[in-house]
């Protein structure tokens, strides 16, 4: 049995659906470009994120490098390193966030 008028709501979800998805394309490649930083041990060692949680760079200054200690720069780097992927999360969840929070989808990034 079909409702009377249900074709032109199907074409309106699919349009809404379409539109949602060029969104959500256009955001994950804005949040490909953006970046996020964070340091650790007083700027010793930067690590820089996108927006996706991905690390796209790494610096250590020199001062920071003590063969004696190899242990503290490699806890500096895991710090700056975590920091930096979780700021890149959060930044796609407030993004992303924005496009599937009436879809009713909870955790959907």
């Amino acid at each position: 049995m079909k409702i009377p008028g249900s074709g032109g709501l199907q074409r309106q979800l699919m349009r809404q659906m379409e539109k949602l998805q060029r969104d959500m394309e256009k955001a994950q490649e804005e949040l490909g470009e953006e970046r996020v930083e964070a340091s650790a041990g007083g700027g010793a060692v930067t690590a820089v994120a996108n927006g996706l949680g991905d690390l796209v760079e790494l610096r250590i200054s020199p001062e920071a490098v003590d063969p004696e200690d190899v242990e503290m720069l490699q806890d500096l780097v895991l710090a700056a390193v975590r920091e930096a992927i979780e700021k890149g999360r959060r930044l796609q969840e407030e993004k992303m966030g924005g496009l599937t929070g009436g879809l009713g989808i909870p955790d959907l990034f």
